[in-house]
């Protein structure tokens, strides 16, 4: 075991940490006792150390937060559906349909303790390592960018659930302290990551794998400022009339500029280029295209994205948690780049051919290849054939006749064996990409926007946008999100930051298309998956501050309207 723990691969395994740790005598130390001389005495102890820092991470891995399972913030879009209809499995289907259950004792959406319990520990980090730590001072500067790039990523979920948060930047004296604006909480998030960038380096060896780079700190200031320029455009103190809440409208042009730099600092690093096969990068340990992921490894440390996820015949009592709907199937283009529509004679009677090539990879479709299979989907198939929603409480089988292929492994043929060791992939080029394109769009530069939102549709082989205007080019944008980063846990981020939730989730169902034999062919019906509304009240931009917090800390005011 002494040797594992000098040969740590995947730095972001909350269990290999957890046994290097116990391994190295480190287990019988409190989180909050950064003094201890066991910790400071050497770089190695040291660094042993912030690999557990990593740990928050996982609890976003597979788009799992903040109910809890896989993929649960698309299932509150139009881009899948969860199958059951029970509390578990069908808590998403639950938040959907009754916002009403959201309230500041039960926010439902939360991540405050959490996230502070984070941001002590990694404030309780800085503080032991410059007052104790026998490490050099060029040492020194790393860690901190390190564990300033963690609390970032820590503030920046806070943002985007609550908007204004307590900024804690060092240890507190007082444990009474008011909530700052959203525009400070934006800036202090991104003069985190401005020092993470400086300092950090700009590739990793392989032993530190999974560890923050100069290309993840940059990647991740996009996207802060990304959703501070959005904010800022798009909220004009619409629905929440909190005076902390909101980013002021004068500065919306500052922070798309700020986005696109940051976004260019990637771009032009040459660390990072889209992968050509786009199926296959969610599985490869090794891309190019990853900014940042979680790393695992059989047989020790694995997940169970496939035994959630795959369809039934796969595995004995899992699969089809969530299925993808027909709005998303319906988005994927043509090969040649033609919208794909219903409508269109040819299109309907064959729906499943010669489609985008990210349509193969995200979607199991009936007739799709698949483990030596063919998968079916009509009702005559017993294991895996459409089932209407609700007939069943916990049906384990598609309700919109889809099953989702993106980042399962189509190799694992025993996965109550071996579980799932695919990365998770947190942050990746073409992301970057596509903040890049939108950012640009928004500072009217639209020949430039063009050449990155481009090559996202190259790799695909689909032609370039025929989008000529800010108005054509963000519809192109939202329309590249939607299929792009399908089940990464972006959409429903992306529907809140535009303000625009309100309007494509609420008093609405989505869809599926059940599939029926006729003859030599098929038949093909679109079907209601809800059975009943969703709704997104416009209150559900700001989630509320869990009220023992506000009972705990008399300084602190409730989000008003909650």
């Amino acid at each position: 075991m002494t040797t594992f723990c000098s040969n740590i691969k995947k730095a972001l395994l909350l269990l290999v940490v957890t046994t290097g740790m116990q391994a190295c005598k480190l287990d019988g130390i409190p989180g909050d006792r950064y003094t201890d001389a066991a910790i400071w005495k050497n770089a190695s102890s040291v660094d042993l150390y912030m690999y557990g820092m990593y740990d928050q991470f996982k609890t976003f891995s597979f788009g799992q937060f903040p109910i809890g399972y896989s993929n649960a913030t698309d299932a509150l879009t139009d881009l899948e559906k969860y199958t059951s209809n029970t509390t578990g499995n069908g808590t998403v289907n639950k938040l959907a349909y009754n916002p009403g259950q959201v309230n500041a004792t039960a926010p439902g959406i939360s991540f405050w303790d959490a996230a502070y319990t984070n941001i002590r520990r990694i404030n309780e980090f800085l503080n032991g390592m410059q007052l104790y730590a026998k490490i050099t001072a060029e040492q020194k500067v790393q860690y901190e960018a390190e564990a300033r790039y963690i609390r970032a990523y820590s503030y920046f979920w806070l943002a985007r659930i609550n908007g204004s948060v307590i900024i804690l930047d060092k240890l507190p004296a007082d444990k009474s302290m008011a909530r700052s604006s959203e525009d400070e909480v934006w800036n202090f998030i991104a003069s985190d990551l401005r020092f993470a960038a400086e300092h950090l380096p700009k590739e990793r060896p392989a032993a530190q794998e999974g560890r923050a780079t100069q290309g993840a700190a940059y990647g991740l200031l996009a996207r802060t400022w990304l959703y501070a320029a959005s904010i800022a455009e798009y909220d004009n103190k619409q629905f929440n009339k909190d005076a902390l809440t909101g980013v002021p409208a004068s500065k919306k042009t500052e922070y798309y500029q700020h986005a696109a730099d940051a976004a260019a600092a990637v771009i032009t690093s040459g660390v990072y280029d889209l992968e050509a096969d786009y199926g296959k990068l969610f599985t490869n340990a090794n891309s190019r295209e990853a900014i940042f992921a979680l790393y695992y490894q059989r047989p020790g440390v694995t997940h169970q994205l496939d035994y959630f996820f795959c369809p039934p015949a796969d595995v004995d009592g899992g699969g089809a948690t969530g299925v993808p709907t027909a709005e998303l199937v319906n988005e994927y283009e043509m090969a040649d780049g033609r919208k794909f529509s219903w409508s269109e004679t040819d299109m309907a009677a064959n729906p499943y051919t010669n489609r985008e090539p990210r349509f193969y990879a995200t979607i199991l479709y009936n007739g799709a290849p698949w483990k030596g299979r063919t998968i079916n989907t009509t009702p005559d198939d017993e294991k895996e054939g459409y089932i209407d929603f609700k007939v069943a409480t916990d049906p384990r089988k598609t309700v919109t006749g889809y099953y989702v292929r993106k980042m399962l492994d189509e190799t694992n043929k025993d996965i109550l064996v071996q579980g799932s060791n695919q990365p998770w992939i947190e942050m990746r080029y073409a992301e970057i990409l596509l903040i890049h394109a939108e950012a640009l769009t928004k500072l009217n530069r639209i020949s430039d926007a063009k050449i990155s939102l481009d090559k996202v549709r190259a790799r695909v082989h689909l032609p370039g946008t025929a989008a000529a205007t800010p108005e054509t080019m963000m519809a192109a944008i939202e329309h590249e999100r939607k299929v792009e980063l399908a089940f990464e846990g972006h959409r429903y981020w992306d529907l809140r930051r535009w303000r625009k939730a309100h309007i494509v989730l609420n008093n609405v169902r989505f869809h599926g298309h059940k599939v029926t034999a006729n003859g030599n062919g098929f038949d093909y019906t679109e079907v209601d998956c809800d059975k009943e509304n969703r709704y997104f009240p416009t209150g559900f931009y700001y989630m509320p501050i869990t009220q023992d917090e506000i009972i705990k800390n008399p300084a602190m005011k409730q989000i008003q309207g909650w």
